[in-house]
């Protein structure tokens, strides 16, 4: 029995060819990420570089597909849909549009999220400390309070903070309500878009109403810094932002996170789940490290005295 098989086996190598089985499974990840931006670059490349740490390399073990959104929350629907009909292994998700998108997408496929300020008030997870959906990864939550001590370091005569964020973006709307609930004692005036196109008309009305305008962690506001950066200078009107790149376009500071290594966080969850680790039990995790950034040269258009003795990094964007 055992010679008629070894015999039809060679019968079938002969007429069809028998060709060497790569026993190497490639893994195939798709990344999707909603605008290209400093902190978010920086997510997706601290995640790659974790992956590859662990021994999962692009062209050997992993294939990777990473789509951009630019911005447009409807095409990260389309991306999330994308990957779920092509089954990938995993999806990395960046920033929150994206994460919905993934999620909307698919609940079987393991969706790892970062940039996420409220993954429970995005509808992507059931709580921090366990899922219980096919979502887990790192966020990007800062109590927006630090935020709010380094105006009154900074400025302590601010009553009045401007707030510029995106309506259809919920983790702007956590922020902005955060904001309200902590800044006793200011008055919080607020102006919603929903598109670039809005953002200098409603900042330009804004200025005349504040002393210091808040920008949240909301893709829409920090893809348009430069246009915001513009326009407060020239009314010499401070900016406090979310995060570092923000200060690198031009706002004055921010009490911030590293999103590289919040990425690459989010890579060693990664290499957990596709080692067999059950993602809906997987608590979330939040940065606690944080860093005080200055923007030099604002500082001194703006003519804010430098603070002494503390552990800040200036940045220097000539």
């Amino acid at each position: 029995m055992k010679k008629i098989v070894a015999i039809a086996v060679i019968i079938t190598c002969m007429l069809t060819g028998c060709a060497k089985v790569d026993k190497k499974k490639v893994i195939n990840i798709g990344i999707s990420q909603i605008v290209e931006y400093t902190a978010l670059d920086q997510s997706r490349k601290g995640f790659i570089k974790a992956l590859e740490e662990k021994g999962y390399k692009e062209g050997d073990n992993i294939k990777i597909d990473y789509q951009n959104a630019q911005g447009d929350i409807t095409t990260a629907q389309i991306i999330g849909k994308k990957f779920a009909s092509e089954k990938k292994d995993l999806i990395y998700a960046i920033a929150t549009p994206s994460a919905q998108g993934a999620y909307n997408a698919t609940k079987k496929i393991p969706i790892i999220i970062t940039a996420v300020t409220d993954p429970v008030q995005a509808g992507i997870v059931k709580s921090l400390n366990k899922p219980g959906t096919n979502v887990s990864g790192t966020s990007d939550y800062l109590p927006v309070e630090k935020q709010l001590a380094l105006i009154k370091q900074l400025m302590p005569s601010v009553k009045r903070i401007g707030v510029l964020y995106n309506t259809s973006e919920v983790n702007s709307e956590v922020q902005v309500n955060e904001l309200k609930k902590a800044a006793k004692g200011y008055e919080v005036i607020t102006s919603g878009v929903t598109n670039t196109n809005e953002v200098n008309s409603a900042i330009s009305s804004l200025l005349t109403k504040i002393d210091v305008l808040y920008a949240p962690t909301d893709q829409l506001i920090v893809s348009s810094m430069p246009i915001i950066v513009k326009n407060t200078l020239e009314a010499k009107i401070p900016v406090i932002a979310s995060e570092k790149g923000s200060v690198e376009s031009g706002a004055l500071a921010t009490v911030g996170i590293n999103y590289y290594k919040l990425g690459y966080e989010a890579g060693n969850m990664a290499v957990d789940v596709l080692k067999g680790k059950d993602i809906s039990n997987m608590p979330l995790k939040i940065s606690a490290e944080t860093e005080v950034y200055i923007n030099k040269n604002t500082l001194k258009a703006l003519n804010i005295s430098m603070p002494k003795n503390q552990n800040i990094k200036y940045i220097d964007n000539k």
